[in-house]
């Protein structure tokens, strides 16, 4: 289905769980839509643009700027805060820019409240059964299962300390998104071809 609405720029922003084939599913859209797709490749533009070492964003990426359990005069604290906001700005700005010149998918880093400007976006969660994603993750990272779902619930709580942080919404939850999913239903693939065929919907319909 070609809409004219297609034919305008539009974006696609993806919140995911770990394991839950989020970014695999995002290029897999990216693919199908024939537009383009940033997820680690924003960490590549931000150490390229501001000069500063690649290992410096990486370190800092997705990563809340605040912990709760942090003392708020604490050097340490400063220091991520600082590396925090640093890594944030630049990544806005980059995103934003991008945005206007193309369409696109974008996967994580606030990316959707980013760009909550833009009525021409979709915003999207993918999540998974628990054992699915225990399973990805220890497949994708070579660990045994009971490391996986250490890492699955130490990234996710990252994930949502950060999006939580910056953004005046909550991470996972329905009312933020446009479409929530469970990867599992469906699979990897039927996932991406049912998101892709939302979106299609979405903007034929004008209902952004």
């Amino acid at each position: 289905m070609k809409t004219d609405n297609m034919n305008e720029k539009y974006i696609i922003t993806i919140g995911r769980q770990l394991g839950s084939g989020g970014r695999e599913i995002g290029k897999k859209i990216a693919e199908e839509l024939s537009i383009s797709y940033y997820d680690k490749e924003l960490i590549y533009l931000a150490s390229k643009e501001s000069g500063l070492s690649r290992e410096f964003f990486e370190k800092a990426d997705e990563k809340a700027s605040l912990s709760f359990f942090d003392n708020f005069f604490n050097l340490q604290y400063s220091k991520n805060y600082l590396c925090g906001e640093t890594l944030f700005e630049i990544q806005s700005d980059i995103i934003k820019r991008l945005s206007e010149k193309r369409s696109c998918v974008f996967v994580g880093r606030c990316s959707d409240y980013i760009l909550r400007e833009n009525k021409q976006r979709i915003d999207i969660f993918i999540t998974a059964d628990k054992e699915d994603r225990i399973k990805r993750t220890a497949l994708r990272k070579n660990i045994d299962e009971k490391e996986a779902e250490l890492l699955n619930n130490k990234v996710d709580k990252k994930r949502k300390e950060f999006y939580n942080f910056y953004s005046n919404r909550g991470w996972g939850r329905a009312g933020s998104y446009h479409l929530c999913i469970n990867s599992s239903v469906l699979g990897i693939n039927d996932t991406a071809q049912f998101i892709s065929e939302f979106i299609r919907r979405k903007l034929h319909n004008n209902q952004i």
